[in-house]
């Protein structure tokens, strides 16, 4: 997957279809079989002529809920902020892969994985395919281990295997994760025959042995500033866990922290951004660009 390239002007021609849908019109009403993780195998970043040296990114976003807004924000004006914004930062072949979290105790579709891509037509299919299903367990918490099961168990990526360069994988929502997936519930949602529980600590070593791994708090509605939430991440990422108060920034954080991990400056990033986005994104990323680590060709990154 990721052949194609992504064009702005191809992105605007397709979200202008969406101007007169409701999200409903949208987003799949049930979910997509192709987004179904029972008997998953690998999910592939590859190198092609076209992208003669890829970047996977995983976006994961929690459909329950208030979260459920946020998929609708992303393909209506979003995305083209994403892609445009790595590409013109010098980061020229970003494949992505979207994917969708619930709660895998109590919800009926806890998670949906897309295919990494590059080109909008293939972007926007993937998220038109997600059945945002709105429910949550109501425990704050919710299945956010899954992505990081998905990234470090079935995926393979060429940055990474090819020229030791980590991809990147973002979680977004509200809550804190669920800190275990018990053997039975393996077996149901992934089709495992064998399985035995997993933790969160597990799974996130797992997937940052690959990745880049942060998750995006949206601090807005039920769980704003909530302690036992922020506590929670900060103790899984450290500075790797970013606060946003704006989920319409969520695409201009996310490709800012990966063109400046590739050694853009901030300022020269947020400057293509309007005032009100701009002072989002740098009030996010304050801490996380103190300490950014920069990538350089072979040797992963180095932190400065």
């Amino acid at each position: 997957m990721g052949y194609p390239s992504w064009s702005d002007d191809a992105y605007t021609h397709i979200s202008a279809t969406y101007t007169s849908k409701s999200a409903d019109e949208i987003f799949a009403t049930a979910a997509v079989s192709d987004m179904l993780p029972v008997g998953i195998d690998i999910r592939e970043s590859r190198d092609s002529d076209e992208h003669p040296e890829s970047l996977a990114v995983m976006v994961w976003l929690d459909v329950t809920g208030s979260m459920g807004r946020i998929p609708e924000s992303i393909i209506r004006n979003e995305l083209g902020t994403l892609m445009s914004t790595i590409i013109d930062n010098g980061v020229q072949h970003p494949q992505v892969l979207m994917g969708a979290i619930g709660d895998h105790i109590s919800d009926k579709v806890p998670l949906q994985v897309g295919q990494f891509e590059s080109d909008a037509a293939n972007l926007t299919k993937w998220l038109e395919s997600i059945f945002v299903e709105g429910n949550g367990g109501g425990q704050v918490m919710e299945s956010y281990l899954m992505a990081w099961l998905i990234a470090g168990r079935h995926t393979s990526i060429d940055c990474f295997e090819k020229r030791n360069e980590k991809g990147f994988l973002f979680t977004i929502g509200d809550e804190k994760s669920w800190d275990n997936i018990s053997s039975d519930l393996l077996k149901k949602w992934l089709g495992y025959a064998q399985a035995d529980e997993v933790t969160d600590v597990q799974l996130l070593e797992e997937a940052q042995r690959l990745y880049n791994v942060y998750h995006i708090h949206v601090n807005e509605g039920s769980y704003r500033d909530n302690s036992e939430v922020l506590g929670y991440w900060k103790k899984m990422l450290g500075e790797r866990f970013i606060i946003l108060n704006d989920y319409h920034s969520i695409c201009a954080t996310i490709a800012t922290l990966i063109a400046v991990q590739h050694g853009v400056d901030i300022k020269t990033v947020v400057s293509k951004f309007d005032a009100k986005t701009a002072g989002m994104v740098t009030t996010a990323l304050a801490t996380i660009v103190q300490n950014v680590a920069i990538v350089t060709p072979d040797e992963g990154v180095i932190k400065l």
